[in-house]
């Protein structure tokens, strides 16, 4: 057994002060520090925070790799380099590439899938595979390849049941939406609306075909309109639908981080959309084969074309935390408990209750980590 001790517990509803967490792989209990079982392990927190451990859900790399590469090293890289910002569970992201590339992709993650449930896997856990194309609206393709766009294939996706977590589909191209109503009968997976040129009414008749989710609210999509609320205003209104945002201040103005908190609750998923620049210096980098360059926070194609992002989600949280009024247990949520709740495991990770895994974070005021804790195993540790 071991015990987290000085540490702010940040549960669902509330953070928790002078209480001591109870773990081995799963979260045994909150005691009072004098109810410390003798023998116990204790871990000094030193005053930092006690976070869930984080989701992402939108990620295609990280550290010069791509999950679109189709290489088990490359996503043991994106392990243990999320590990570090507080992530201990994600789904690596496909682009809209070639269906060769798609099914190497799959393999290696499906491979990694397993690998990642093992004691001596040293990064955050690969718990299936997001797929962002290729069944999308070319007129939005954003920084996708537009040679690879194809309409909805059900019996492809079928092939990867046990992979594919989240795949993003365009409603309104001819054919997508018989995709979408087989798809809805298909447990454990959950299907996104993004990349799309739909109208309101579109959109909210995918919904009520079995969309439940939507890709980086506000890109690569309708946008919202008095007389054609589009994709955003069905998301923004639906509450049957989660919504990715991209907190980085710069695919969203920060000004609208306090309107879709208000408007989605429970229901905003934080994700980070980053590539494989993240945690490098600027220069130039591919995507889906196609380069793009980085300066700063800022991600561009050739042509100018925005291109995924290089945030890291701890830092999603603090920049929610600096632009809305939102609690820090409600903007921890959105980076942990509701992803998790997304593809159906928020009954074992997303926040600290007894029974749950041990998947756990220590982070300071600004939301940087110092540890990193998978299945009670610390996988990260700079403190």
């Amino acid at each position: 057994m071991k015990a987290i001790v000085n540490g702010r517990l940040v549960l669902p509803g509330e953070v928790l002060e002078n209480r001591a967490l109870l773990y081995d792989g799963k979260i045994l209990g909150i005691v009072a520090p004098g109810g410390i079982p003798a023998g116990a392990e204790r871990l000094d927190a030193q005053g930092r925070m006690v976070l869930p451990g984080l989701m992402d859900l939108h990620i295609h790399g990280y550290q010069g790799e791509d999950a679109s590469d189709g290489s088990f090293e490359g996503l043991k890289v994106m392990a243990q380099g999320v590990a570090k910002n507080g992530v201990t569970a994600f789904l690596p992201t496909t682009m809209t590439v070639s269906y060769d590339d798609l099914r190497r992709a799959f393999a290696q993650i499906r491979r990694a899938m397993a690998e990642s449930r093992k004691d001596d896997w040293m990064g955050a856990a690969i718990v299936g595979a997001n797929a962002e194309g290729p069944f999308i609206n070319a007129a939005r393709k954003g920084a996708q390849a537009e040679e690879h766009v194809r309409p909805g294939d059900a019996a492809f996706l079928k092939e990867y049941a046990d992979v594919i977590r989240l795949f993003t589909i365009a409603p309104e191209v001819d054919g997508n939406m018989d995709c979408i109503r087989e798809m809805a009968k298909q447990p454990g997976v959950r299907i996104s609306m993004g990349h799309t040129a739909a109208t309101y009414d579109q959109a909210k008749a995918a919904i009520d075909a079995g969309v439940r989710h939507v890709t980086h609210l506000f890109n690569a999509q309708t946008g919202l309109h008095q007389r054609d609320p589009g994709v955003v205003g069905a998301a923004l209104t639906d509450g049957r639908v989660t919504c990715e945002l991209i907190a980085d201040t710069f695919h969203v103005h920060r000004a609208l981080f306090e309107l879709v908190a208000k408007m989605k609750g429970e229901n905003l998923a934080l994700i980070t959309d980053c590539l494989r620049a993240t945690g490098l210096e600027d220069g130039t980098y591919t995507l889906g084969g196609q380069e793009f360059t980085l300066q700063g926070i800022q991600c561009h194609l050739k042509d100018g074309t925005i291109a995924g992002s290089v945030l890291k989600l701890n830092h999603a949280i603090k920049n929610m935390l600096d632009n809305t009024d939102l609690t820090i247990p409600e903007a921890v949520k959105m980076a942990s408990l509701t992803p998790a709740r997304c593809i159906g495991l928020d009954g074992c990770k997303g926040s600290i209750e007894v029974g749950k895994d041990a998947d756990l974070a220590l982070a300071d005021d600004r939301f940087e980590i110092s540890t990193t804790i998978l299945g009670g195993r610390t996988i990260y540790d700079r403190r």
